[in-house]
């Protein structure tokens, strides 16, 4: 259940709406986590608008994005790192209309520490973050057969 923050000066983006959900729909596609309530419900993005003058590098640009993704520890493997930082960095590009902000977008992965990720009000363990998924599957799966 990804949290996504965009980062970007303010005018970059047309419908900042669409891309937090398009993010949040991408992230979860690539974790490959079961579409239930608790993925659908707490996997999200925020969309950040920046003066453009609060952001800079060197020269003086600031035609930059930055995405962050935060998961449980462990949740992204090497293989879905890539296809995380790769799909966000088209979404971005993409929802700009500027191919070239590609080469602009930073997407950084974070993980919450084992313990240190909160739902409902409870800092989750992964074991019980995957004991809730797996209640969640039966409760839906018992309730469409009644």
């Amino acid at each position: 259940m990804p949290m996504i923050d965009v980062y970007a000066a303010a005018g970059t983006f047309g419908d900042t709406h669409t891309l937090a959900r398009d993010l949040a729909t991408a992230v979860m596609s690539v974790e490959r986590v079961p579409a239930i309530p608790m993925f659908r419900d707490n996997t999200a993005a925020f969309v950040h608008e920046l003066p453009a003058a609060a952001t800079s590098n060197v020269n003086g640009d600031s035609t930059y994005v930055r995405v962050q993704v935060l998961t449980n520890a462990g949740a992204l493997d090497r293989e879905k790192q890539v296809a995380v930082v790769s799909q966000l960095t088209s979404i971005v590009a993409d929802a700009a209309g500027d191919p070239s902000l590609a080469d602009r977008t930073w997407v950084l992965l974070t993980e919450a520490p084992e313990g240190g990720w909160g739902l409902h009000g409870h800092a989750s363990t992964n074991v019980e973050l995957v004991a809730a998924a797996r209640a969640q599957i039966a409760e839906l799966g018992a309730a469409s057969k009644a």
